[in-house]
């Protein structure tokens, strides 16, 4: 095969993966559809006193509310008492229930399996207990069906909600969303409420990202979800807890504690979302790693470039530590807007004081880096010569550099979170 032939091979297979990446335009579900528009999957482990009564009350709200046909799928993951036995009568019993069997625990392994063979264009969970109120399940689908949305959840900590639980529940879980807001960035306010719906079509793409098999799955699902720039709509909801819940307190947050630093690191990497996730008709994405580790070092050595002059030319009237501040500073200002447009594809000034403010916080780990390598030298050796100071500066800037390239790709310039509330401004 000639070059020619090889070239338009190889074109052929990009045009390929990039459509293998992209989603189609949202488009809202036909009003007449003759199979399940939706279907909600309820997750249950040894449910045998709840779910009978729960399964049968969300099968009538659905029939008296929902105004598309549906489906509720009994997805039960190794259950050792009645409730494989009670999940079968139902689905004999009720036309629009089914039931699925797993031979291993796991909520998420529960879903991820439910998920994956329906059909449906909207699929959802609910816990069994129904803690969460049903008449937030058609605002929490609507956006979905209309092709508004991507993913919905409902909230609990959003103002509108109504919530009844003990101190230690609230306690532990305004503590983990603050701690995902905190490490991860998101932008999604309640990441454990057991009440998320999902479009198929985005489904397929994310649940082969999402290597979590227990309490961690949702939260990581809505991580990537939003770090594909897909639209996350959140729905306030009464909620009430059910005191004879069976969840493992400790259990659950340490495995919660693992899948936050496993996330962590893979966004550090850079390897969170091994593929590009984007509507058709929107905007092309950043750059890859590569073409991005390539802007940033020709970013990087003008800025040192800039740095070691500024401070070289400063260093006799203001001294060593205030010349590298202020060398510093303004470069990092001017570093944070190149690498804002060249590296990162930004374009425009919506966000960019909230980047440059974010910038600044890492100036101040630049800072504290470089100043500290300076005071160190200084301490060793009091008497440095100026050739010695830069030499230092040069070392401290690349290591610098490294953490100034990770915080701007995890944090500084991640994607914004595509997100709605109902009740406020999306």
């Amino acid at each position: 095969m000639g070059n020619q032939g090889l070239f338009a091979l190889k074109d052929k297979n990009q045009v390929a993966v990039q459509g293998l990446n992209r989603l189609p335009q949202r488009a809202p579900v036909p009003t007449h559809h003759p199979e399940p528009v939706l279907d909600v999957v309820v997750p249950v482990f040894n449910e045998e006193t709840d779910l009978e009564p729960s399964v049968r009350r969300l099968h009538a709200h659905l029939r008296e509310t929902f105004p598309y046909p549906f489906r509720i799928t009994v997805a039960d993951n190794a259950s050792t008492d009645r409730t494989p036995q009670i999940a079968a009568r139902l689905a004999d019993e009720l036309p629009e229930a089914q039931w699925l069997r797993l031979a291993e625990k796991g909520r998420g392994r529960a879903l991820r399996a439910a998920w994956s063979q329906s059909r449906a264009p909207v699929l959802a969970y609910v816990d069994v207990d129904l803690s969460t109120e049903l008449a937030a399940l058609l605002p929490l689908v609507a956006p979905l069906i209309s092709g508004h949305s991507d993913v919905a959840i409902g909230t609990r900590l959003a103002p509108g909600s109504r919530v009844v639980r003990g101190l230690k529940r609230e306690i532990t879980s305004r503590c983990y969303n603050a701690l995902l807001r905190s490490t991860l960035a998101v932008g999604f306010s309640d990441a454990q409420c057991g009440f998320k719906a999902v479009r198929r079509d985005v489904a397929e793409r994310l649940l082969p990202l999402v290597r979590d098999s227990g309490w961690f799955f949702d939260t990581e699902l809505l991580v990537i979800a939003e770090r594909a720039g897909l639209r996350i709509h959140e729905v306030p909801v009464d909620w009430v807890d059910d005191p004879d819940s069976r969840v493992d307190i400790l259990a659950t947050a340490l495995g919660d504690l693992r899948g936050i630093a496993r996330i962590g690191a893979a966004l550090a990497r850079g390897t969170l979302l091994p593929i590009t996730l984007r509507r058709s008709g929107g905007g092309e994405p950043p750059g890859g790693l590569v073409t991005q580790l390539a802007c940033f070092a020709a970013v990087g050595a003008v800025s040192t470039l800039g740095h070691l002059l500024l401070y070289a030319a400063l260093r006799p009237a203001a001294g060593s530590q205030a010349a590298n501040a202020l060398a510093l500073l303004v470069c990092a200002v001017a570093n944070t807007a190149a690498n804002r447009r060249l590296t990162f594809g930004l374009r425009g000034r919506g966000g960019a004081l909230r980047h440059q403010g974010r910038g600044l916080v890492v100036f101040l780990a630049g800072l504290a880096l470089t100043g500290g390598s300076l005071a160190a030298l200084h301490h060793v050796v009091p008497s440095a010569a100026p050739r010695t100071e830069l030499a230092v500066l040069v070392v401290a800037n690349l290591a610098g550099t490294l953490l100034r390239f990770l915080l701007f790709r995890a944090w500084v310039f991640r994607a914004g979170p595509r997100r709605d509330r109902t009740g406020s401004v999306a």
